[in-house]
């Protein structure tokens, strides 16, 4: 197979979104749209791509870093015109190019993979990706020869009574040899509708000069979807979602109701776990196998290990051992780290802590910048008061410690191994190993008070 490389067109705005965020970094499953292109070229194992960037430009370069190269069309005049900034990255470059829109999501390895077999097979100068449509209203026509080969694309509005009857409809995906379509891109014009140079006037250059020209037709449109509104990212969102549930189902993966179970497509399930319903699963989540999840949880970035049971519960950029309860109520915010056996629940704020094997912190607890050993115990309405309106400090509390209920521990403070916090206290000083600590004011009742004040 020869080299190939893409060209992902990325520069438009996309004015009918009505953001001032460019139209290829609004999301679908956790992912922005153009960054669903690369990651189907990449999956076939196409490692030179080039995005070009106008409008936003810093900011899609930003998004997706280092996966590729950029550069910049400054005016927007059409695809043709797109295409041409890259010329100079492809100086020396023999293979295949294949040209596709930062706004298809839903594009597959599968089907860039027919796309270019097709391409390279009949040995095309170029190769337009297809797709026959019952309404093609709004779409560019593939006009095809008496043979069935391809003569031309024409946009709908440039196109002729004649030609606006025909079904089959270009998707804006190409395979192209390399150097004849920069030859051929200086040999197009602007002289249509819309004043711009338009990429599909390539094909009529390449016939014009002996060039064959081939299509490859989709069997299923939706795979090459464009997004051009929030009605059609919404569309193409639960597509995708589809797509993403069905294959985790296959997998071993048991959701209790598909769909209000949302999941990225970045995340990853083990088998034999159930998803209970009111379920959102982002970003780079990963669920370990035999786990209980939902209902009414979100877990973002977040790692949970094997057999852990999380419910009514909001989790981010944390990490949960085997076997870990939490919930409900329950908000881990991010850098929280709980070890195997934990168990947090019942209205309880965990933040930056890491909580040790076999520790609970069962009810309506603020546990903040702390590091808590093993099989600690803590009481009900504790407080670590992390906070002393400059500096955020942290709290030790060492294996099998036990603090009582209602107790405040005034950081930077530990609390020993096997020590004891009495109910009530705040601690301000540390309570060395296997000692009680108690920082209460001593009970006074006072006869008759009652009386008195009535």
């Amino acid at each position: 197979m020869a080299e190939v490389a893409t060209i992902v067109l990325a520069a438009g705005k996309g004015t009918r979104m009505k953001s001032r965020l460019p139209k290829v970094l609004h999301q679908v499953c956790g992912k922005p749209m153009v960054e669903h292109v690369l990651t189907a070229a990449q999956a076939l194992g196409i490692e030179k791509q080039v995005v070009v960037v106008g409008f936003g430009a810093e900011d899609v370069q930003t998004a997706l870093g280092d996966q590729c190269a950029y550069v910049v069309q400054k005016e927007q005049l059409g695809t043709g015109h797109a295409v041409l900034q890259a010329e100079a990255l492809f100086a020396n470059f023999t293979g295949t190019v294949m040209v596709l829109c930062g706004d298809t999501p839903l594009l597959t390895k599968e089907l860039l993979a027919g796309l270019l077999a097709e391409h390279e097979k009949q040995q095309n100068a170029a190769t337009v990706l297809t797709a026959c449509l019952t309404n093609p209203t709004g779409y560019g026509r593939v006009i095809r020869d008496q043979a069935g080969g391809v003569v031309k694309i024409v946009e709908q509005k440039d196109a002729s009574a004649e030609e606006q009857l025909v079904q089959e409809i270009n998707t804006g995906i190409y395979c192209f040899a390399g150097q004849e379509l920069f030859n051929a891109l200086h040999g197009i014009t602007a002289d249509n509708a819309q004043g711009e140079y338009y990429l599909t006037d390539v094909m009529e250059v390449a016939v014009r000069a002996g060039k064959r020209v081939g299509a490859f037709t989709t069997e299923d449109f939706v795979d090459t979807l464009g997004v051009n509104s929030r009605a059609q990212l919404a569309e193409a969102e639960t597509i995708m979602r589809d797509r993403i549930r069905l294959h985790w189902m296959e997998a071993g993966v048991t959701l209790m109701d598909p769909a209000s179970t949302y999941i990225d497509c970045d995340v990853i399930l083990e088998p034999d776990t159930v998803i209970y319903p009111q379920t959102w699963l982002a970003g780079r989540t990963r669920i370990g196998r035999d786990c209980i999840i939902g209902p009414q949880v979100h877990i973002k970035n977040s790692v949970i290990g094997h057999n852990a049971h999380v419910h009514f519960a909001h989790v981010m950029d944390s990490s949960l051992g085997e076997h870990v309860n939490v919930g409900p109520f329950v908000n881990l915010r991010p850098g929280t780290h709980l070890a195997d056996n934990v168990r947090v629940g019942n209205f309880v704020e965990v933040k930056n802590s890491q909580i040790g094997q076999g520790s609970k912190v069962p009810h309506l607890s603020y546990i903040g910048d702390t590091d808590m050993g093993a099989k600690v115990n803590i009481g009900s309405g504790t407080i670590t008061v992390n906070y002393d309106g400059k500096v955020k400090h942290r709290t030790v509390i060492e294996d099998e410690a036990f603090v009582g209920c209602n107790s405040n521990l005034i950081a930077p403070v530990t609390v020993g191994r096997g020590a004891y916090v009495a109910a009530g206290s705040t601690i301000t000083k540390d309570v060395p190993p296997a000692a009680l600590g108690v920082a209460r004011a001593r009970q006074s009742n006072i006869e008759g008070w009652t009386q008195r004040k009535k």
